[in-house]
């Protein structure tokens, strides 16, 4: 599916489907061109990035989450050292784990090194057990559709070799105290 399908998609099933909501991240650098924060990152303004990420706090209402009235994961791998973009986007999830919006864990890249023997993990979203996304992007990270799983047997699968570094990630609150708080500005041109 293209972006505008797999959205198209995604939400028709959001809208049907029950139980929880998971997202596993991998990768470590998107581009997200309508996000003014990004935009601000990607021009070196780290200053106007922190700023956008300030806006979205004052407008973050837990009953306007995307993914409200359902239990909500998401799940991010980390390499070190931390990219810029991984840099700010880690802030602005911390808006989301503040607001009690999503249980966000945070896991080394080595610990599922054991997985990626041949390819790195896809970036997956799964709306219950109904229903599984690998979202997809292209080599700069910007989002180019998706491919929708519906076979049980593949979604059940995927889900368990989710769930058990899942829930040995650390926490991101703490997580972005000890890791990312401490950090220098980034430097978007490297």
């Amino acid at each position: 599916m293209d972006p505008q399908g797999y959205l198209s998609d995604f939400w028709r099933y959001h809208e049907r489907t029950e139980g929880a909501f998971w997202k596993l991240e991998r990768r470590q650098t998107f581009r997200e061109p309508d996000d003014p924060g990004w935009v601000a990152l990607s021009n070196g303004d780290w200053r106007g990035a922190l700023a956008a990420v300030e806006e979205r706090c004052s407008t973050v209402n837990p009953e306007g989450s995307t993914v409200s009235g359902r239990e909500s994961h998401r799940f991010g791998i980390v390499e070190r050292p931390i990219s810029p973009y991984l840099q700010w986007e880690l802030h602005v999830l911390r808006v989301r784990a503040q607001a009690g919006l999503q249980d966000i864990r945070i896991l080394d890249a080595s610990l599922v090194s054991h997985l990626e023997a041949e390819h790195q993990l896809p970036e997956l979203v799964f709306l219950g057990t109904e229903v599984m996304y690998e979202v997809l992007y292209d080599s700069d990270g910007t989002h180019s559709g998706g491919r929708r799983h519906d076979d049980p047997a593949v979604i059940h699968a995927c889900h368990r070799q989710l769930v058990e570094p899942h829930d040995a990630g650390k926490q991101l609150l703490s997580f972005f105290e000890r890791e990312i708080l401490p950090l220098p500005t980034p430097d978007v041109h490297d």
